[in-house]
């Protein structure tokens, strides 16, 4: 077996000098190594345009800790694609991630050909990244089965980023944390995330869309990494440390020269970083190997046994078991979500987290969130609130109150921090309804030709006998006849700027149920004419209005 190298980069932990050294070991044993470009110098080298600014690195400049390459080229030059499966696990990379990155590559040729964009360069940050998605622990549709999580940016020995994204994907709504395959910061997400697996969603959590996600990032500005400067340019803007880029270029040198395909979850899986995040494999894959056992270096004796080797490693953490394991949220029986405007909805929205089996899982932490154009909210005010699962796996929404904006709004339930799917509820604001509607006096209503009716129309509207309060009423001057049509002759109103109107809208019982009309005019044609109120509800009443002149 090829000699390789025995500690690990980790940021903040491993001198630039120690990297500095290791990357000239391998350059000095596979080859002519990757350059450095400077800033300076150099016939390939070109202003790399507007990309993200160091301020905004992908990463958050958060820390990373990964394996150096093994000193030797896994396969010849030219031999990177369409590889066996077969190899070992360390210099391999798994099906599905090295999909990802090729289908990203095939993306950006096909939207931005100039940036020439190599699927080894996304494998080189996978690989320092996430450890190619922890050894490729993902499920069909490429997503990791536990959220990959970088430590808390609180500036406790990390960089300060406080919360962007109210902790919807990372599951911090205090401070950021590095997401997901290609470990982005939640506000860097907002801005770059992709669907790269065409499932209509953007998902830090899935290699696919993190490694298109990555590959736009990486291009931004108008770069060309097939050139040195913009490459170095593109890796720093990523993560801002030179040993960083050291570190990239080492493992994309490696991958340039081959690599081959080994299958998914069989990757060798790094060490958790300091306070982040290492999510256990699923119950159905095989713990990652580990390094062979050192033999004893004293030679047996004839006839005698030598001493029991002892593993280079200590043995993995078992996976969890599958009743400790979330599989998902789902509707625990909720019913239909009506209400009228200003009232509270009669059902609760009820959830269940479930585990591996199927079973119930309690203490599982589920986000709520209205969405939509509505002003509903829960009890308290709240448009989100975020509730723990009792030991029966269930949790009950707090009760919801129906604004006065009507028609279709939706609540989403998700385990708060996870990339599993959400449970959808449609809720349905009505408005308020009357009906019945009359007058509240007998009063005749009366003006002469010209002038204006000295008594007001004020009426009151009920449902079911009750004050109905808050009822949309339309007001409407109309004709005679079998299909009565709005009048243009005769009583009308005036709006605001003292033209004739003869239909009002948007008119609205009060506290009390009731609605006292704006004043009313008469033109100069006697005659007897009808006005119509018509509610939300089909409630209607006609008034009789006489335009005739005084008694000599």
């Amino acid at each position: 077996m090829a000699a390789q190298f025995g500690r690990r980069l980790r940021r903040g932990a491993t001198t630039t000098a120690v990297a500095a050294v290791a990357v000239a070991a391998l350059s000095a044993s596979q080859g002519p190594g990757a350059v450095l470009a400077s800033d300076g110098g150099g016939g390939d080298q070109r202003t790399a345009g507007s990309a993200p600014s160091d301020d905004s690195a992908a990463t958050g400049n958060s820390p990373y800790y990964t394996d150096l390459p093994p000193l030797v080229t896994p396969n010849k030059p030219g031999t990177s694609t369409n590889l066996p499966i077969t190899g070992t696990a360390e210099s391999g990379i798994p099906a599905s991630v090295l999909a990802a990155y090729k289908k990203a590559q095939q993306s950006l040729a096909s939207s931005d050909a100039a940036c020439r964009l190599p699927w080894q360069l996304l494998a080189a940050i996978g690989k320092v990244e996430s450890g190619q998605a922890r050894g490729g622990r993902v499920d069909a549709n490429g997503t990791t089965f536990s959220p990959i999580l970088g430590p808390v940016l609180n500036g406790q020995g990390f960089a300060m980023i406080k919360d962007t994204d109210n902790g919807a994907y990372d599951g911090d709504s205090t401070h950021d944390r590095a997401v997901g395959p290609m470990q982005f910061i939640p506000s860097t997400w907002a801005t770059w995330g992709q669907d790269g697996n065409d499932d209509g969603r953007k998902d830090p959590n899935n290699i696919y869309d993190a490694a298109l996600a990555a590959g736009h990032y990486l291009c931004a500005g108008s770069r060309d990494l097939a050139l040195a400067a913009d490459l170095d340019r593109a890796v720093l803007s990523y993560n801002h440390s030179n040993e960083y880029l050291r570190t990239v270029r080492s493992w994309f040198d490696y991958y340039k020269r081959g690599t081959h395909e080994v299958p998914d979850g069989t990757g060798v899986v790094p060490p958790p970083l300091d306070g982040g995040t290492d999510p256990s494999p699923d119950p159905g894959t095989s713990p990652s190997p580990t390094s062979p056992a050192k033999p004893d270096p004293t030679p047996s004796k004839p006839g005698g046994g030598s001493s029991d080797p002892k593993p280079s490693t200590p043995p993995s953490t078992p996976p969890p078991k599958p009743s400790q394991t979330l599989a998902g949220v789902e509707n625990a029986g909720t019913g239909a979500l009506t209400a009228t405007a200003g009232d509270a909805f009669a059902e609760r929205i009820k959830v269940r987290a479930k585990n591996s089996l199927g079973g119930p899982l309690g203490k599982v932490s589920v986000t709520f969130t209205i969405a939509g154009d509505t002003d509903a909210r829960f009890e308290g005010g709240k448009s989100a609130v975020t509730l723990t699962t009792g030991s029966d796996g269930t949790v009950t929404a707090p009760v919801l109150q129906a604004g006065e904006t009507t028609g279709k709004f939706m609540v989403r339930a998700i385990a708060t921090g996870r990339s599993l799917p959400a449970v959808v509820y449609t809720a349905t604001v009505t408005a308020r309804q009357a009906d019945a509607i009359a007058r509240t006096d007998d009063k005749a209503l009366t003006a002469a030709p010209g002038g204006e009716f000295a008594d007001a129309v004020e009426v009151k509207a009920t449902y079911k006998g009750a004050i109905a309060s808050g009822v949309a009423v339309t007001a409407t001057m109309i004709t005679d006849g079998d299909t009565p049509a709005e009048n243009d002759k005769g009583p009308y109103f005036k709006d605001a700027d003292g033209n004739t109107v003869r239909t009002l809208t948007e008119l609205k019982t009060g506290a009390d149920g009731t609605l006292q009309l704006p004043k009313i005019y008469a033109d100069d044609t006697a005659g007897t004419y009808k006005l119509r109120l018509t509610t939300e509800g089909g409630a209607t009443v006609v008034i009789e209005l006489t335009v005739e002149a005084p008694a000599a």
